[in-house]
């Protein structure tokens, strides 16, 4: 018990120690972080000016926590990569899927006519039918890495599937 209330503590204060550093330079210009670590009031109130344009700019951890995001914008995704990686990885079991960030999670699942099991994690980035729209991550069961080779086979088999799909398409 009293274990569990000293790593609860120590957890907390870890989190106030991370969140305290969040709060300091902003990622502003070099002169900026020069105006932060000078002395005197000039300095003092440069760095209240750098901090204010961070605040507007939304800069701070605790702009984290506000909604402060546009409802109007949308998230956008290739729908041939989306299919087509689907289409292609339909022997592993889907265990999250959230068409509207592009990400697919599976679970472990044996390719036809293979030995090793696989799982994949898919990210389609991009709305644009190319390779830098699709990021895919494969591990064997067991925590295995898998061949680089063998990851570049899947990506290719998926972007001429997704090909494959748009000339169909334009067909209609």
């Amino acid at each position: 018990m009293a274990l569990a209330k000293s790593a609860r503590t120590l957890l907390c204060g870890g989190l106030l120690v991370i969140l305290a550093a969040c709060g300091g330079n902003s990622g502003g210009t070099a002169d900026e972080t020069r105006a932060g670590a000078r002395s005197g009031k000039q300095g003092a109130a440069e760095l209240g000016n750098s901090r204010e344009r961070s605040n507007r700019a939304g800069g701070t951890i605790w702009n984290l926590f506000g909604n402060g995001e546009d409802p109007n914008t949308t998230v956008e995704v290739n729908k041939y990569i989306w299919q087509a990686s689907l289409e292609v990885l339909n022997f592993l079991p889907i265990e999250s899927i959230d068409p509207f960030t592009g990400v697919i999670v599976t679970g472990y699942g044996r390719p036809p006519g293979g030995g090793r099991a696989y799982r994949a994690t898919i990210y389609v980035q991009d709305p644009a039918l190319e390779a830098r729209s699709l990021k895919i991550a494969l591990q064997s069961q067991g925590g295995g890495a898998v061949a680089p080779e063998t990851v570049r086979a899947v990506e290719d088999a998926i972007l001429t599937r997704a090909r494959q799909l748009r000339v169909r398409d334009s067909k209609l």
